[in-house]
């Protein structure tokens, strides 16, 4: 590799997740000591329930199951090529993650789908939402494109991206381990840190205050002391 495209890495893959970490950081530290109470999901589950419970859950299950399995490539990659070492194993772990990513993926589309069918969704939706949407559906895809043909992702990972990853929280960045990697693999790493810069800036924020009380707390009853027929037929004739 020249010298110009050592560089390019340097500044994409060495420099460029500091100013991501360090957005992520400051604008989430800042925002919820002036915005505390923007730290929300602002569901919209009340205006439509049936689509978003069927985007929700699958996108929320399978993207916790990829990103756990990232992590456990990054705390234990010695565990992981252990495993790996049988075949039937390997193909196992590459099925699951594979299926998984899928699973998010179309609950993704699910809930995209809803924001542009729902008139009263969409208009609830805001500009952050649409970007964090599709950066969310370009991480996806571009996995999935690797499990396909860049495979054993669960082997490669812990050779090459888990002393990258390292190195960074090591303050010392190693771009080397991830130089010579596939462009598309290059592409999800970068995206992985975009993802991390917008993070503060829209309601993925939520997430950092969970668990919380609403998780232990009793459940509230709701009781209607009027004929709910009669207001609405209120309402309309109003």
């Amino acid at each position: 590799m020249d010298s110009s495209g050592l560089l390019f890495d340097q500044i994409l893959f060495g420099v460029f997740p500091y100013v991501a970490l360090f957005t992520f950081f400051f604008v989430t530290i800042q925002r919820y000591r002036v915005q505390k109470f923007t730290f929300s999901s602002l569901s919209s589950q009340f205006l439509e329930n049936k689509t978003h419970f069927w985007g929700m859950v699958p996108f929320h299950y399978g993207l916790i199951a990829v990103l756990t399995g990232h992590t456990v490539m990054m705390l234990f990659p010695k565990l992981v090529l252990n495993w790996n070492s049988v075949p039937v194993r390997l193909y196992v772990l590459e099925a699951t993650m594979f299926a998984f990513a899928a699973l998010s993926f179309i609950g993704v589309i699910a809930l995209i789908r809803r924001r542009l069918k729902h008139s009263k969704v969409r208009m609830v939706t805001s500009k952050a939402d649409w970007v964090l949407l599709f950066f969310l559906v370009l991480q996806i895809v571009i996995g999935l494109y690797m499990a396909l043909f860049n495979r054993w992702g669960s082997s490669w990972f812990p050779g090459a991206m888990t002393p990258y990853l390292w190195s960074l929280a090591e303050f010392s960045p190693n771009v080397s381990y991830i130089s010579a990697l596939p462009l598309m693999v290059k592409l999800h790493v970068i995206n992985a840190f975009v993802l991390i810069g917008i993070f503060p800036f829209t309601r993925l924020v939520h997430v950092l205050v969970v668990p919380n009380h609403f998780l232990f707390r009793r459940h509230q009853v709701v009781r209607w002391y009027k004929n709910r027929k009669l207001i609405a037929g209120e309402r309309d004739r109003s």
